[in-house]
């Protein structure tokens, strides 16, 4: 069966901003292509595309809407609305004109949504309805969270009840589904996402020292949170718990990037930063691309840092084990990433961040990240075990 991969919509596929789901459509596409299949990405119409050779079908929507953006408001969420319209117009056209039944592998609420609303059932089993819940909420408490399913997120409950395959990035979300949505575990699997490891990998020394230079890092103890900047990523926890260090060693940067979602909780971490009187040590480095600009910021690293309170699968995280930077997790959240991450808190980050000065301790621990995303997480086999799932 021919595959289609169904782009969000949020900003166009090759991802240019960083934007998770919109990496692993264009990451899972190039892993089919590679294993032979046939596939195709079905993406909003943009100007501003990357170029790109990957095969993408373009949906149509009117101008005002193909702006991109990073700011989750109204015009947000209306863009988002008018493109699932628009979507699920294009793809009741391709079913009806299909001559064999297709995969539509679908990655956003409002997307499924809409089809589900729009297309006819009759024309809808001519395909068979994936669905991945990229969203972090889903793996929390179900007492913490079920108000907040039934007000925003019923559109998703509904995806998940109605697809013929469900994808969920964490066991936590698995067991929600299963015992508040009643979800048959026979159509329900768990499978992370995945690293380009080829792109995101250790660069050579001369290399780093370049990347050092290009961001005015030379010389410095570096800890990188990469991510969009908003409350749930905890940028201002990193600031917070990283303060004694920063206050004892001035080569010591906490920098971290990504697109600034609240301005509000910017200023909060600038505020932070002028009390405290680190505003040349606690750095915003702006909204890198991703691929080789990002993984070369990651590679001015010791280590990166992980705050947030919620996530589906922490994919910064895993590309920052890929280029040999280990992980510092926040406790108190819920992203675990296996070998080359380090749990830290309050109590025991300072003894942590003197073994990562320990040259011997510290490569073996940059070697366990690169080995564990490699071995676990390539996109080579993340694609596998959807195609295994698939054919089931």
């Amino acid at each position: 069966m021919k595959i289609y991969e169904i782009g969000t919509g949020y900003t166009p596929i090759p991802a240019q901003m960083g934007a998770a789901t919109e990496i692993v459509v264009e990451e899972l596409t190039k892993a089919f292509l590679a294993q032979g299949m046939p596939v195709q990405i079905v993406d909003i119409a943009a100007a501003e595309r990357a170029c790109t050779d990957l095969p993408i079908m373009e949906v149509p929507v009117p101008g005002c809407f193909r702006r991109t953006d990073v700011k989750l408001g109204l015009l947000h969420k209306l863009k988002r609305v008018v493109y699932s319209i628009c979507l699920a117009r294009t793809l009741h056209h391709l079913l009806k004109n299909s001559p064999e039944k297709v995969v539509l592998h679908f990655h956003n609420q409002y997307n499924l949504f809409f089809f589900l609303k729009l297309v006819p059932e009759k024309i809808r089993r001519r395909a068979k309805i994936v669905y991945t819940n990229h969203s972090g909420i889903w793996r929390l408490p179900w007492n913490e969270i079920c108000d907040t399913i039934r007000k925003r997120y019923f559109q998703e409950a509904e995806c998940m009840r109605k697809a013929d395959v469900v994808f969920v990035l964490n066991g936590e979300t698995r067991e929600n589904a299963v015992k508040h949505l009643g979800l048959d575990t026979s159509r329900l699997a768990v499978i992370a996402n995945g690293v380009n490891v080829d792109v995101y990998c250790p660069l050579e020394e001369e290399e780093k020292q370049q990347a050092m230079a290009k961001w005015d890092l030379t010389g410095k103890h570096v800890i990188l949170q990469v991510g969009s900047v908003c409350e749930n990523k905890g940028q201002l926890r990193s600031a917070e718990l990283l303060l004694p260090l920063l206050q004892q060693d001035t080569n010591l940067v906490f920098a971290y990037a990504g697109g600034i979602v609240d301005e509000a909780y910017q200023q909060e971490i600038e505020k932070f930063a002028q009390e405290k009187k680190l505003q040349s040590r606690i750095r915003y480095m702006g909204a890198l691309k991703p691929g080789k600009e990002l993984n070369s910021l990651f590679n001015t690293a010791t280590a990166t840092i992980m705050a947030s309170r919620y996530e589906g699968f922490s994919l910064v995280s895993i590309e920052s084990c890929a280029a040999g930077v280990p992980v510092l997790v926040d406790d108190a959240g819920v992203v675990r990433v296996g070998e080359g991450s380090v749990v830290v808190n309050g109590q025991n980050i300072a003894e942590v961040y003197e073994k990562l000065k320990d040259e011997q301790a510290y490569r073996s621990l940059c070697d366990a990240a690169r080995t564990n995303a490699v071995d676990n997480y390539s996109w080579e086999k993340i694609a596998r075990m959807h195609l295994v799932t698939w054919a089931e």
